[in-house]
């Protein structure tokens, strides 16, 4: 298997996201040609966006997989439907989201697909996991994550535990 390391990164708010968020974790090393290298301790952020609702638990998947992009973002799209996932408000409550951040040092762009993950420059909650399980990861066209984690701050974000 030709193998490309991939950062997901994974929220939740709803119906114990704790539990939700350590299940995807450990599901994202289920998947076809897939293995998990590392998940990142957990995180309890802020909502962006609407903020009148729960406070979420984050953080990041470090795989390797010889899924393409798009395969890839509809296995993801599985596990969250199975996890109760309702697409209902933009930026609302959610039992678990899943993004595919980086995808090595490529980028994709097409339709509901965007690689690198066009604001994950912008947030500590998507950036603090991501350098704990991949410290020198590169965000194309743009730099080092762990540099944007320092322009950034870790404010509003709360480091809890590992997942596992």
């Amino acid at each position: 298997m030709s193998a490309t390391r991939v950062a997901v990164a994974l929220g939740s708010n709803l119906d114990g996201p704790e539990r939700h968020v350590r299940a995807a974790c450990l599901e994202l090393g289920a998947l076809p040609s897939t293995e998990l290298v590392q998940c990142s301790p957990l995180y309890r952020t802020a909502p962006v966006g609407l903020t009148d609702q729960p406070a979420f638990i984050n953080a990041v998947a470090l795989i390797e997989t010889g899924l393409a992009p798009r395969a890839l973002l509809n296995e993801l799209l599985a596990i969250e439907r199975r996890h109760g996932r309702v697409r209902d408000v933009p930026n609302g409550p959610r039992t678990l989201d899943l993004d595919i951040v980086l995808y090595g040092s490529s980028r994709h762009s097409e339709p509901g697909l965007a690689i690198p993950h066009p604001r994950m420059h912008e947030r500590a909650f998507v950036l603090a996991p991501l350098v704990d399980v991949w410290p020198n990861a590169f965000i194309a066209e743009r730099g080092l994550a762990e540099e944007f984690l320092a322009k950034v701050g870790q404010s509003g974000i709360e480091k809890l535990e590992t997942v596992e």
